[in-house]
């Protein structure tokens, strides 16, 4: 199905670029008004906390619920900041109405329980309030997309997509791994839908957001929701993850954003060069699968296993260096000849069975 939008009505100082910045939990009323009034003197327009937080385990800080709510009032009321907070359950969402927050968002352990996107989805029938929607825990496209049509079918039109990557196992450079290509195919599916990037979540560290953000935007994502504290090394939660208010400013300062809109000649020439070269590639790749049916069928004569294990790792590691060789990425080139083998084997399989 596709999603029934409206814009997001939301105050941005650029087009493009929407920036919800704030702490990552509502610690105490002194810090989230202290955190408030240092963002909205830098010109921030939309202020998140977290009232109600999800965490890993019990035991951690879990959230101060509706005693913080009347906090966001107050920063709504002096500042004139708009008003953002997690929900997870409908109690969630008809408490943070009840105070007033303006725009809520739904966490990634959320999104992947499709029972509780149904019951969110129930509590907003005829409310008319943006719903923030994070991508799943694990790299799930179908499961991000269907969270968003429950909303949306409940009669919320104005939606938007947080990207804040996905949880790993390994050990990594990155707290969630970003897997761009993710977002990039909801963008292809759904192109009217705005994404916001989660660079907090995705680096897990400070050092990284400015990265993140650039590499979010050079992307053509909608916007930023980035954690802020008045005094970060005592946050009660995700304290490595967080900027002072000055900090994000400074960040904010640096980001080039780029035009997503204007093509010139020079670009057209060069895409007519990749579409020819696509082409290109396109029938060696039918020639070498013809070449493999051709062995598949040489298998079937003399009674010889499909899978050459001996072989599929030469050309691995061949391909491999004369990536390195050619300036790509071996993993990538590795990834490549790994789909190019499935095919093979796939086709030749066929003849096989025939």
């Amino acid at each position: 199905m596709e999603l029934e939008l409206q814009s997001l009505n939301l105050p941005c100082d650029d087009e493009r670029l929407i920036v919800m910045a704030g702490p990552c939990s509502a610690e105490t009323e002194e810090q989230v008004i202290t955190t408030a009034r240092q963002l909205a003197a830098k010109g921030c327009h939309m202020f998140r906390a977290g009232v109600w937080k999800p965490r890993t385990k019990p035991g951690g800080f879990e959230g101060n619920g509706e005693t913080a709510l009347p906090w966001l009032k107050t920063v709504k009321e002096e500042t004139g900041m708009m008003v953002a907070t997690e929900v997870a359950t409908p109690e969630h969402v008809e408490l943070a109405l009840k105070y007033g927050v303006d725009i809520l968002w739904v966490g990634a352990r959320t999104t992947a329980n499709p029972f509780a996107m149904q019951a969110l989805a129930d509590s907003l029938r005829g409310v008319d309030v943006p719903v923030f929607v994070k991508n799943p825990v694990n790299p799930d496209l179908e499961l991000w997309i269907g969270a968003m049509e429950r909303i949306n079918q409940a009669g919320v039109k104005r939606l938007a997509a947080i990207h804040r990557g996905f949880s790993s196992y390994d050990k990594k450079i990155y707290r969630n791994l970003p897997m761009w290509q993710i977002p990039i195919e909801l963008r292809r599916r759904i192109p009217q839908l705005p994404i916001i990037c989660d660079p907090s979540h995705i680096g897990g560290s400070r050092e990284l957001i400015a990265p993140l953000c650039q590499q979010a935007m050079d992307l053509g994502f909608d916007g930023l929701i980035v954690e802020s504290h008045c005094n970060p090394d005592s946050a009660w939660s995700d304290a490595k993850q967080q900027v002072t208010p000055d900090v994000l400013d400074y960040i904010l300062s640096l980001i080039a954003i780029r035009d997503d809109k204007m093509t010139t000649e020079g670009i057209v020439a060069l895409r007519k060069q990749i579409d020819e070269l696509d082409n290109q590639l396109m029938e060696l790749l039918a020639k070498r699968m013809r070449v493999c049916r051709e062995i598949g069928q040489y298998k079937k004569e003399h009674n010889m296993t499909v899978l050459q294990t001996g072989r599929y790792n030469e050309i691995l590691d061949k391909r491999g260096a004369q990536g390195v060789l050619c300036g790509m990425d071996p993993k990538f080139v590795k990834e490549i000849f790994e789909s190019v083998h499935e095919e093979s084997v796939r086709q030749q399989i066929e003849i096989i069975n025939k």
